[in-house]
């Protein structure tokens, strides 16, 4: 199972068994980390699963559809690592992944 390692808006590091399958936002959010609200469940309508992507897992991650981007155009956090958690699959490549958690708008 892949292990991906999130550090939360206060700074603490947390390391995430995360199914394959499944999203960033999901093992986020069934670990019960703080700061990850998920409001929409992931279905990329509303942007409350902001991550910052360490810059050498960008290419890893994925590419941004063009829905993800308009959705984190409206946050004043977004910038070159920003990515959807809910739009980032897990999958073995993904083993290290590590990703922070976007402060609040």
């Amino acid at each position: 199972m892949p292990q991906i390692f999130v550090t939360t808006a206060k700074g603490e590091t947390h390391t995430l068994n995360a199914e394959p399958g499944t999203t960033v936002m999901m093992a986020i959010r069934d670990a019960g980390l703080e700061g990850l609200l998920a409001l929409c469940g992931g279905v990329c309508s509303c942007a409350t699963c902001h991550v910052h992507v360490d810059p050498g897992w960008m290419a890893a991650a994925g590419e941004m559809s063009e829905d993800e981007s308009e959705l984190l155009d409206g946050s004043m956090r977004r910038n070159e690592h920003s990515r959807l958690g809910c739009q980032i699959l897990i999958t073995s490549k993904l083993d290290g992944l590590r990703v922070t958690i976007a402060d609040e708008d």
